[in-house]
């Protein structure tokens, strides 16, 4: 079973010793640029409840609603920001027709953490992630501007998202190698619904000393039981943030058929543990140990005081592998290979080997 936890019992940030609370507070919802996020009011009152829980734990992004929520984070902070730990991204594109404003590369990340810092009314970054991969930039250029960044005091840590396992492993070995900033954070879709970085990424960031901060933890909403088979007209959505939830979800891959069913066995597991669906769902992604802090991703007040709630689930052993039955994923070669009693049988014979401590 879980043990309960609490905002303000804080968990170090991979390698690091930076202290952070189980459960990040998303900021993509700060602004209703994009249709469907809250006003200034409705982000204060969300800001305000998860600081006076103990929380310090904040994730936005130079884009999100376009540059809204990086400014209502730092208009928001106000004098609390030092006790902040104040999460953005560089690589998404904000100006069209410039195409320098984007991308992994060093011109793309300096400008924008100076316009960052503006919006966020600070002089640091707590923690930098590179947001995407986009296959251009080479490594040991993003590599030197974090690394330029952090000696010059404008950013603490660096970590990186969405980025495939292989190249981000070869990058922190050439930042350990040349003694230059670690990565100490892998941003990941990560829920019920997308497990398949349990293949590669997760075992990698254990490995190479990056706490894992899942996104989507509720699979774009579709694990909260909000959705039904009659949302699944909504197709594949259309590829942009802007527009509706139902489309966002359609759009990343969550609102199917597949999804539709774990989400069902989320409800069964909820209703007999007088919880939420989303309480659930938060809690089982804080069991595993590669798991520094899932980010939520509340609108409203209420959903957030919801979420916070997972704080307070105690998964039976039963329940938790219902939920991972529902929602398995094949690790595929050369796990799978790996683990067949022949594999093993070859490789170890009768020899006994405890684990590693």
């Amino acid at each position: 079973m879980t043990n309960a936890l609490s905002l303000d019992t804080y968990r170090l940030l991979g390698r690091s010793g930076l202290r952070v609370s189980p459960l990040a507070l998303g900021t993509m919802t700060f602004g209703a640029d994009w249709g469907w996020g809250s006003d200034s009011d409705e982000s204060r009152r969300i800001l305000d409840v998860y600081l006076d829980r103990g929380g310090n734990f904040i994730d936005t992004a130079n884009k999100y609603t376009n540059g809204t929520s990086e400014r209502l984070v730092g208009e928001l902070a106000g004098d609390r920001r030092e006790r902040l730990v104040l999460a953005t991204k560089y690589t998404l594109s904000m100006r069209a027709g410039d195409p320098n404003s984007g991308g992994n590369h060093r011109k793309s990340m300096v400008r924008s953490v100076e316009a960052s810092l503006g919006r966020l009314r600070t002089d640091y970054i707590d923690l930098l992630y590179l947001h995407a991969w986009d296959g251009t930039a080479p490594v040991e250029e993003i590599l030197r501007a974090m690394d330029d960044l952090v000696r010059a005091g404008k950013v603490l840590y660096v970590g990186i998202s969405d980025t495939p396992a292989w190249q981000v492993s070869r990058m922190q070995a050439i930042a350990d190698l040349r003694g230059w900033s670690p990565l100490v954070a892998l941003q990941i879709e990560y829920s019920l619904i997308e497990r398949t970085v349990e293949r590669e990424l997760i075992p990698m960031a254990q490995e190479m000393g990056l706490g894992v901060i899942p996104w989507s933890p509720l699979g774009s909403g579709v694990l909260t039981g909000k959705y039904t088979r009659a949302d699944l007209d909504a197709g594949g959505g259309t590829a942009a943030a802007s527009g509706t939830r139902k489309n966002v979800a359609a759009a990343n891959g969550s609102l199917t058929e597949r999804g539709l069913g774990i989400a069902e066995v989320v409800k069964a597991v909820a209703a007999e543990s007088g919880k939420t669906p989303a309480q659930i769902a938060l809690a089982w992604a804080l069991l595993h140990p590669a798991v520094t802090a899932p980010i939520m991703g509340a609108r409203t007040l209420e959903q957030l005081e919801d979420n916070l709630g997972a704080l307070d689930v105690r998964l039976t052993d039963g329940q938790r592998a219902r939920l991972e039955q529902a929602s398995a994923v094949e690790l595929g070669f050369p796990h799978d290979f790996l683990a067949r009693p022949m594999t093993r049988g070859v490789m170890f014979g009768d020899v006994k080997i405890a684990a590693r401590r």
